[in-house]
């Protein structure tokens, strides 16, 4: 989740709906495993601004929905450019991409969403990089140097060959570190790296769960006010022992859904025939956030800041439930 720190974008800026057309330009190998997507306007000149973090969703031609981090800096309207990992267990959507999609095809997009929002208020800014999370970070890297910022990146992968964008990144003047765990025996010690560094500082972290969950406790450990990272994984889903089973009320037509001892709040809902968004059902791409009107929460989700979850405003259907009593939905 993002630092409670970060200007919280709220779920009304999180949930703009709609979508977009688009073609897609060219498809290039990256790295290992890795290719990138440079998808061009159909429908006008420009697509809509974006910031640094923000991710969009893909409306696959096989009925699947998924989200990627825009690559490209935020000052490129004419085009939204991803990097796509081909993932060992593919539920259909990266498996997809590196084999049927092609260069002319067209997409249904979304607008472009921010769960991993960047504060430009500072100075100075480390940027740390595992795998595939160099996507959003390498956006914010453009970014910070077109404001003229103190920008520092650590960008580590198991091999260079599988190191993406490496060319571009090497050329940003920038203080660069580079770590391939297959050169250097294993995983870099990021406690070392993050160690004695200003309190003032600025730091942005997207990787694997190791490299994740080692950022939280060394910054935690040296007292890193502005640490911020994005999460691909979640909690894990309900047991029926977490999830005893509630009612949820849709205000907007006056439904009551029920939903069962152990299942998920988006599978309920689908079964009763509400339209809800989804795309991860993990909890970390924002995609199925709706409106709560009131109710006691169980959030499980890797979207929603500290505050946001204290006012109770809106919940993830995918991952979060009814922590006591019933839910009422603005839906």
């Amino acid at each position: 989740m993002i630092a409670a720190d970060t200007d919280d974008p709220g779920p009304e800026l999180r949930m703009r709906s709609g979508n977009l057309n688009a073609i897609v330009r060219r498809i290039c190998v990256e790295a290992r495993d890795t290719i990138s997507i440079d998808l061009r306007p159909a429908d006008q000149n420009l697509f809509p601004a974006f910031d640094a973090g923000a991710h969009i969703g893909l409306h696959l031609p096989n009925g699947i929905v998924r989200n990627y981090s825009l690559v490209n800096a935020p000052q490129e309207r004419d085009r939204y450019l991803l990097g796509v990992l081909r993932s060992r267990v593919s539920r259909g959507g990266s498996s997809f991409i590196h084999e049927s999609l092609r260069e002319g095809d067209r997409l249904i997009i979304t607008y472009p969403r921010n769960n991993f929002r960047l504060d430009e208020s500072g100075e100075r800014y480390v940027l740390i990089a595992g795998g595939i999370g160099v996507t959003p970070i390498y956006c914010m890297a453009q970014r910070l140097l077109s404001l003229g910022k103190c920008v520092e990146m650590l960008y580590c992968c198991r091999s260079r060959k599988h190191a993406a964008w490496l060319r571009s990144i090497e050329s940003l003047d920038i203080p660069l570190t580079l770590h391939f765990d297959a050169e250097q025996g294993g995983p870099l010690n990021l406690g070392a790296f993050m160690a004695g560094r200003d309190h003032e500082t600025r730091y942005y972290c997207c990787g694997p769960t190791q490299m994740l969950g080692d950022f939280e406790r060394t910054s935690a450990q040296y007292g890193y006010p502005h640490a911020h990272i994005e999460r691909f994984e979640a909690d894990p889903v309900l047991s029926r022992n977490d999830n005893p089973g509630y009612d949820v009320l849709l205000a907007r037509s006056g439904r009551l859904v029920h939903v069962e001892p152990g299942a998920r709040l988006l599978d309920a809902l689908l079964r009763a025939g509400v339209d809800v968004p989804f795309s991860c059902v993990q909890g970390f791409c924002g995609s199925c956030e709706v409106a709560v009107l009131d109710g006691k929460i169980h959030h499980r989700d890797s979207v929603l800041s500290e505050a946001e979850r204290v006012r109770g405003r809106s919940l993830m259907t995918c991952v979060s439930s009814c922590d006591g009593g019933r839910l009422i939905l603005d839906c």
